[in-house]
């Protein structure tokens, strides 16, 4: 009786531990108005794991684009996007806006 449900308690228990990490990640809103982030400087804690929430509040899409982060997403316009980063080693890691990269700049700094 146990084997016949064994999968689906196994299924069950990886989401509940899936989403305890998931509650443990450092979390950072980022605001994207008028082709700008807001904040344009992020402080987390260095070592760990980050949900960076991207608010983009303008009507058209953006790109979301780091090297530095290895992380590159399309946000549409008017939608938010979660985007998971590190854990990150202290130090300053820059993103910009790709589709408007002389306004839209940005940086994640870990401490």
């Amino acid at each position: 009786m146990i084997s016949r449900h064994l999968p689906f308690v196994l299924l069950l228990l990886a989401g509940i531990a899936g989403a305890a990490a998931a509650a443990g990640d450092t979390e950072a809103l980022l605001t994207l108005s008028d082709h700008r982030f807001t904040p344009a400087e992020i402080q987390v804690p260095a070592n760990a794991r980050v949900r960076l929430v991207v608010d983009n509040q303008d009507p058209t899409p953006e790109e979301f684009d780091s090297h530095a982060l290895n992380r590159e997403k399309v946000i549409p316009g008017k939608t938010k996007l979660t985007i998971y980063v590190g854990p990150l080693a202290p130090g300053r890691y820059p993103f910009m806006g790709e589709f408007n990269a002389a306004t839209a700049q940005g940086a994640v700094v870990a401490r």
